[in-house]
């Protein structure tokens, strides 16, 4: 019994999934856009993070006097910049689209505008939805994320940023659409890079700012619908050409 209550529930489940998926097709396949379904993932960064800052204050409280050696750090060296999990690999902006489609499996869609479909946004914070969008020759880093900014009231953080340099990301923009029930919020800006750090950009309040209330006016059975266009700027273009 055991056995078959487990296996219909995992049915249950890639069933309710296809059906999000084809519904969402269904809903976008007249504007011709690419439809992804992005599972949450309970974000273990933050609980490494606690687990990390205790251990830290153990071996402080154990040890009296420890200075380790310096080391020489190379400054074009970035940290892995995927939210999810606290990673401690480092290495050159080159290499970060392998890196996160190597060690985290993140998924990259093609073409310059698609539909971004989160599903389950219940769920409790912290949870993000993240993935990778290629076109224009460069690839950008989308994360969705459900945090609690102040206690008790969680909020969602939806931001695009470019794996590449400050300057080039001045170069695109990108809008975010979410569209339901006669309703349209648009949010549109200048990509930030990878380079800064994705915890300041939602501190700061530089991206897509949803309540809970406002999330679920535009959400469909626990799912959010966010349309995606990334735009050149017309010097950008210019210098394509020539």
């Amino acid at each position: 019994m055991l056995f078959f209550t487990q296996c219909f529930g995992a049915v249950l489940d890639l069933i309710h999934l296809r059906f999000q998926h084809y519904k969402a097709k269904r809903v976008f396949s007249a504007a011709g856009q690419l439809v992804c379904v992005v599972n949450p993932t309970h974000s273990l960064k933050y609980v490494s993070n606690r687990h990390a800052v205790g251990q830290t204050s153990t071996e402080q409280g154990s040890l009296h006097s420890y200075h380790p050696p310096e080391t020489v750090h190379d400054p074009q060296l970035i940290p892995c910049m995927c939210p999810l999990f606290s990673c401690q690999w480092e290495g050159h902006v080159e290499v970060v689209v392998s890196h996160l489609r190597q060690t985290h499996r993140i998924n990259i869609l093609h073409g310059a505008e698609i539909v971004f479909l989160a599903t389950d946004m219940h769920l409790p914070a912290p949870t993000d939805w993240i993935i990778m969008h290629s076109c224009l020759g460069h690839h950008f880093l989308l994360v969705l994320r459900k945090q609690e900014k102040y206690e008790g009231h969680p909020q969602f953080f939806a931001t695009m940023m470019l794996i590449g340099t400050p300057t080039q990301a001045d170069n695109f923009t990108y809008r975010l659409e979410l569209n339901r029930n006669q309703r349209r919020l648009k949010w549109e800006a200048t990509p930030r890079s990878v380079l800064e750090c994705i915890d300041s950009v939602i501190s700061d309040g530089d991206c897509l700012v949803l309540n809970t209330s406002l999330a679920q006016l535009f959400s469909d059975n626990g799912s959010l619908a966010i349309g995606i266009a990334i735009t050149a700027s017309k010097v950008h273009t210019a210098e394509a050409e020539m």
